[in-house]
């Protein structure tokens, strides 16, 4: 299962196992039992501290647990978390094993007090780029408090089991069989649903934080960028965020990053996370801005407010709060979201293996998803509302060589049809004839483009007529004092590598603002 160079990798990460513990595995006669005991027989061959025991009953086959002797501990793999999961095995291994977390001392002392029974179960693809961040989580939260337990569930493994529950998005989190949450969450997002004094706790701590000289809202490149730039003048900076990162934590494969050859997007967030705390910045991560009120007089201080209730206020204000998925906007879409109709080939493809799907888009982004999706389900179904594709010559070759795609040009996606549970076809317009046409499906996935995250400052800075905050070429806005950058400006091509550039800008000229406005007369 495991190359000499990751045995290597993990024999020096389980050198950090600080108290014994064991692995019980509960299999059956499968192939995939047979490389699970495999795997877990190459892991405890790698340290005297972790024992392996072959004969667990749990009904879920292959699976297995992490028991500490003396300690509840819930915390079990349902599936190979191999993939994107590896590194989940790998941590649950060393916190397990008693290696302490790098999670802040108050969070931790949170998740301890935590009182009630929760029982969660994580479905997951291994190639899903969100759901690790879900599993590591909660696999942590169940070694810090016994009245917490989880089973990651690999959902390609337990198809049976997915269908049953009419999962079709990862990753897709349940709470004592009743569903929690889908999509990306960390340790505070979860503690702020099951913790519920939590919100009222970060809005009033949030309140008394001093005046900033900068504010950042939002974590993608852009924000990072600002935030880096402004620490570097030695000024107070904080950035506040619905989850740092934005976006690039929902792209895959990043290969025109300059000086960088190739990368993922979650690891990509990650190292603009560390280079931001490298330096004295606030970061407050889970704030969903929700109103600007501008300062009321020159040299004031500009105010912005979180949905949580709590609000920061600052002398100057960079807004980069970047864009999010463009939806279709027709009947069924909403009803049947997560239930086949989806915006992440790379998380949820693996849950339509064997299915009839669609793509509508062609761009790039469509174009790859559809070629992504090809190698997985049986056939997928590209629409297209243009006359011919958008996407570069390379991808579209590719796609033409695929036997188990059809592409549809000049056509207008007008419903998503079901059956109150789940995606069962579409229907779209044909352009040029002016008739309607169904196609029949399981799954859709719409890749359109993005709409910017602007729609809570409406009516306080100005937008053009799709929503993007209009700057000038020092990232300047409407406003004095507020600046703006990324893909929720007017800047063209929204690009990761632009957004860092416009960022450093707005950072930049928020510094000189500063200056000039506090400059005697």
């Amino acid at each position: 299962m495991l190359d000499a160079t990751l045995k290597t990798q993990l024999k020096a990460y389980l050198e950090k196992v600080q108290q014994p513990f064991e692995i019980v595995a509960s299999l059956d006669d499968s192939d995939k039992s047979r490389e699970m005991s495999e795997l877990l027989h190459e892991i405890v061959g790698l340290t005297d501290k972790i024992t392996l025991r072959e004969d667990g009953s749990d009904e879920r086959k292959p699976s297995f647990a992490l028991n500490r002797p003396g300690a509840n501990i819930g915390l079990a793999f349902a599936g190979i978390p191999m993939g994107h999961e590896f590194t989940s095995l790998v941590l649950a291994l060393l916190q397990v094993g008693g290696h302490p977390s790098k999670l802040d001392a108050d969070v931790i002392e949170q998740i301890k007090g935590i009182q009630g029974s929760f029982e969660f179960e994580t479905y997951f693809s291994l190639s899903c780029q969100n759901c690790p961040d879900v599993v590591q989580a909660l696999n942590l939260m169940a070694v810090l408090n016994p009245n917490i337990r989880h089973v990651a569930i690999d959902g390609a493994l337990f198809q049976e089991e997915v269908e049953r529950r009419q999962v079709m998005a990862v990753p897709s989190i349940y709470l004592n069989g009743e569903v929690f949450g889908q999509g990306r969450m960390g340790v505070e997002e979860i503690l702020a649903k099951i913790d519920t004094g939590a919100a009222a706790r970060e809005a009033e701590k949030l309140s008394a934080k001093e005046e900033f000289d900068v504010l950042v809202v939002g974590g993608g490149p852009a924000g990072a960028a600002a935030a880096i730039y402004a620490a570097r003048k030695g000024i107070r900076t904080g950035v506040a965020a619905e989850r740092f990162g934005g976006q690039v934590l929902d792209t895959m494969a990043i290969e025109n990053f300059i000086s960088v050859t190739e990368t993922e997007g979650p690891k990509l967030a990650r190292q603009l996370e560390e280079h931001v705390k490298h330096y004295e910045v606030d970061i407050m991560n889970l704030q969903r801005a929700s109103a600007l009120i501008p300062a009321k007089t020159a040299g004031g201080l500009h105010e912005v407010q979180f949905e949580g209730g709590g609000s920061l206020k600052a002398k100057s204000v960079i807004l980069a709060t970047g864009a999010r998925w463009r939806e279709m906007g027709v009947p069924g879409e909403k009803e049947y979201k997560a239930k086949g109709v989806c915006f992440c080939p790379h998380c949820d493809g693996p849950l339509f293996k064997g299915k009839r799907v669609a793509v509508i888009g062609g761009g790039n982004s469509g174009v790859e998803a559809a070629i992504d999706l090809a190698g997985i389900v049986s056939h997928v179904t590209l629409l297209e509302f243009d006359s011919k594709l958008r996407a570069d010559a390379v991808l579209q070759r590719k796609l033409f060589s695929l036997p188990n795609v059809d592409v549809i040009t000049s056509a207008l996606t007008s419903e998503v049809k079901g059956d109150g549970q789940k995606v069962t076809g579409l229907v779209y317009k044909d352009r040029n004839s002016e008739e309607f046409k169904s196609v029949e499906l399981e799954g859709i996935f719409v890749q359109i483009g993005l709409l910017p995250n602007s729609d809570w400052l409406k009516g306080t800075i100005e937008l053009t007529p799709r929503g993007e905050i209009i700057v000038d070429a020092r990232g300047e806005t409407s406003l004095p004092g507020i600046f703006a950058a990324g893909d929720v400006t007017t800047v063209p091509y929204k690009q990761i590598v632009i957004a860092v550039g416009e960022g450093a800008k707005a950072s930049l000229s928020a510094f000189d603002h500063l200056i000039r406005s506090s400059a005697p007369a």
